[in-house]
């Protein structure tokens, strides 16, 4: 039985890079290829490579603020991998004009995609999942994902939100060839192969509570906390001078929502000159978060890892979406280079992500993944 197969190239000339990429992963019977490339590419022209290169496999990918894959933790290169179509079998849609689309033309289409996708082979297969990319400066991502793990809540879903290293201006999905923005890419794939979800956050709810008491949840805009000016509150909570606030300072300092009795992160993207504060994530007024305080990331994420992989042994490939402000984190602690060789011992492939998705939620500074094991067990 084939396997999975992983590439990454750190070739800058886009032609090149796809094709050092495909010769890296082309095997035959194909029934899927992921790949998550920077933002730095002639991305016309990398659209244009994959199609030559691949010709009618599906191939599905996005942007990102770095990548994951046999080379660890890369910036300025292109990961992915190929999937054997005997195992593994995908339906996908592209979901377009994010801003304009109405949420209920959003279930329609999941819900077409779910029927078309148990219609086919998937059926033959004893376990299936969905992945979600997102144009991640849409804004759009939490009535996404709520859509869609409402109208498939049995379906895991877990995913990323494109990025563009750190630029912040446009996030692009691939899909029948062509890189879309403001869109979103939706993937069930079902496989022979046992899976895990792995979900993996280092940071824990303090007593600090932050009231949201003045908000615009359509800019993901925070105007004040506790009835004060929201960046001079936060500073104040966290025990830092205003201005000093910075992406770091937001990346080690984030907050936490309840949801269900489950703890996830929001994360402050910036603050603005009008003292307000700007969000990775939905917000709204009287919404209630806690200041959280981290634990060590590296070991935090090696605990996830075997835990999720215990019942799965090795995996052939790890689906990883990792938030760009845990690199970030990664990268001012020095244990990005282990970080690396973490991620390589369980074959991973993803991206550094602007926001990541887990099981109907859109989070921040998480790590989400499903981990892919062997049929046969003789990875």
């Amino acid at each position: 039985m084939q396997h999975v197969k992983l590439g990454q190239t750190c070739l800058t000339d886009a032609p090149a890079a796809a094709r050092d990429f495909h010769q890296q992963v082309a095997q035959p019977g194909m029934g899927l290829v992921l790949f998550f490339c920077s933002s730095h590419y002639d991305l016309p022209a990398l659209a244009e490579a994959m199609v030559t290169c691949f010709g009618d496999v599906p191939v599905i990918g996005c942007t990102t603020a770095g990548e994951l894959g046999p080379q660890g933790y890369q910036d300025n290169s292109l990961s992915g991998a190929s999937f054997p179509a005997d195992s593994f079998f995908a339906s996908s849609l592209c979901i377009q004009d994010l801003k304009k689309t109405k949420l209920n033309q959003i279930q329609r289409q999941t819900r077409d995609l779910e029927a078309r996708h148990k219609d086919s082979k998937a059926e033959t297969f004893t376990n299936s999942f969905a992945l979600l990319l997102v144009d991640g400066v849409s804004q759009c991502e939490d009535a996404l994902t709520r859509v869609i793990h409402n109208t498939m809540p049995t379906m895991p879903l877990l995913g990323g939100s494109a990025g563009d290293d750190l630029d912040f201006r446009q996030t692009l999905v691939f899909h029948q060839g062509e890189f879309h923005r403001d869109s979103a890419v939706l993937v069930l794939l079902s496989t022979s192969c046992p899976v895990a979800a792995i979900k993996s956050q280092h940071f824990a709810a303090t007593d600090q509570r932050l009231v949201v008491t003045g908000a615009a949840p359509h800019k993901r805009l925070v105007t004040e906390i506790n009835g004060l000016p929201a960046a001079s509150e936060y500073a104040r909570l966290t025990g830092v001078d205003e201005k000093d606030l910075n992406l770091m300072r937001f990346a080690s300092s984030p907050v936490v929502v309840m949801i269900n009795g489950k703890e996830y992160v929001r994360s402050i993207q910036q603050a603005n000159p009008d003292g307000s504060l700007t969000f990775y994530s939905a917000i709204e007024e009287g919404l209630v978060f806690r200041v959280a305080h981290g634990v060590d990331l590296l070991n935090n994420l090696t605990t996830s890892l075997q835990q999720a992989c215990a019942d799965i042994g090795k995996p052939q490939v790890l689906l990883a979406f990792d938030c760009v402000l845990r690199k970030l984190e990664l990268e001012q602690t020095g244990d990005k280079p282990q970080a690396s060789e973490l991620i390589k011992q369980y074959r991973t492939i993803g991206f550094n992500s602007y926001g990541e998705q887990y099981s109907g939620v859109h989070v921040n500074q998480t790590f989400t993944g499903m981990a892919i094991g062997s049929p046969t067990g003789d990875l």
